[in-house]
């Protein structure tokens, strides 16, 4: 569709934007109404929301507005799978600018729809509202399916650690795009729109994780929060984590020791989990560490060091 969102003007958006979307069993009520209806029968909602923010999330000349979509729906509906649930719904609520071309928010709800069928959710409704800059706002909801949430907190002296999707992709695609690159088009893609293994989640929990949580601040930065909330240490051993031969060479090509981007690097969404040392894990998981006492040593060390490089993302830190 030709022309932009202030000549379409709000409601022809909201409807070619609705017009665009599938269903699923779980939405009784999808957009178009005051709010939307999505069945619960675990009788308890999962629940997480996130922002993207242009210019510090995303950059068009690096993503498309498809691109956007599939990356805002992944990293919020990867949370719901951390949790040990299976995504249901997500809810939009998107700002633009009123010349922003009709065709960027479709496809970028093309997008939304598209990792939603991934999941096996829906996108069942939200808003849309005129700024100065575009800003992407999702909503996750996810049903537990009677079993327990697996929280941060129940990691045990003992545990593994392992993980299951990928490690410092998005954090190798990032450096390639910002030397304005775009090959190793698989790491470009990583960073682009990242491959949450959402079924991941809910089989973790099935076979007995203690703790978890997705990977999208950096290994190291996401496992202290388990350490923290277990009150525990965890040491990672790097001989147990594999680096790709093309991670390999394009940490050599920008003077970047790749193990960087694996311990440091977020937005991979991979999920990192730990387990009692008597589960028997499918092959999909990598066993890359232990749950120890906690010591005076950092709560997450690397080979029983310190891992004093700086990485890891903050919002309102120095190292973003």
């Amino acid at each position: 569709m030709k022309g932009t969102v202030g000549e379409l003007g709000e409601f022809g958006l909201i409807r070619e934007l609705t017009s665009r979307l599938t269903s699923t069993p779980a939405v009784r009520i999808g957009p178009g109404d005051d709010a939307a209806v999505v069945s619960a029968p675990d009788r308890r909602v999962v629940a997480s929301t996130d922002i993207l923010l242009e210019g510090r999330h995303f950059r068009r000349d690096w993503s498309t507005a498809y691109d956007v979509g599939r990356k805002a729906a992944a990293q919020n509906l990867a949370d719901i799978a951390a949790m040990g649930a299976v995504p249901t719904a997500l809810l939009l609520g998107l700002v633009v600018p009123a010349e922003l071309p009709v065709t960027w928010a479709t496809e970028l709800m093309d997008g939304l729809r598209d990792e939603c069928q991934v999941a096996g959710a829906a996108v069942v409704g939200g808003d849309v509202v005129r700024g100065d800059t575009i800003m992407v706002s999702i909503t996750a909801l996810g049903d537990l399916r009677n079993h327990d949430p697996v929280t941060r907190g129940g990691a045990q002296p003992g545990d593994v650690v392992a993980y299951t999707g990928w490690l410092g992709w998005s954090a190798a695609g990032y450096a390639v795009l910002s030397r304005g690159f775009r090959s190793p088009r698989a790491f470009v893609e990583a960073h682009r729109r990242p491959e949450p293994p959402y079924h991941a989640g809910p089989a973790a929990a099935g076979l007995g994780a203690t703790a978890m949580c997705d990977v999208s601040d950096g290994l190291i930065a996401d496992l202290g929060h388990i350490a923290e909330a277990s009150k525990v240490r965890i040491d990672l051993r790097s001989g147990l984590i594999d680096i790709p031969t093309q991670m390999n060479d394009i940490g050599q090509a920008v003077g970047v020791d790749p193990m960087q981007w694996v311990l440091t690097g977020g937005e991979d969404h991979a999920i990192v989990a730990t387990f009692p040392p008597d589960v028997k894990l499918p092959a999909r998981w990598k066993v890359i560490g232990e749950v120890l006492n906690p010591s005076a040593l950092p709560q997450v060390t690397v080979d029983g060091a310190p891992w004093h490089t700086v990485g890891g993302w903050d919002h309102f830190g120095e190292t973003e």
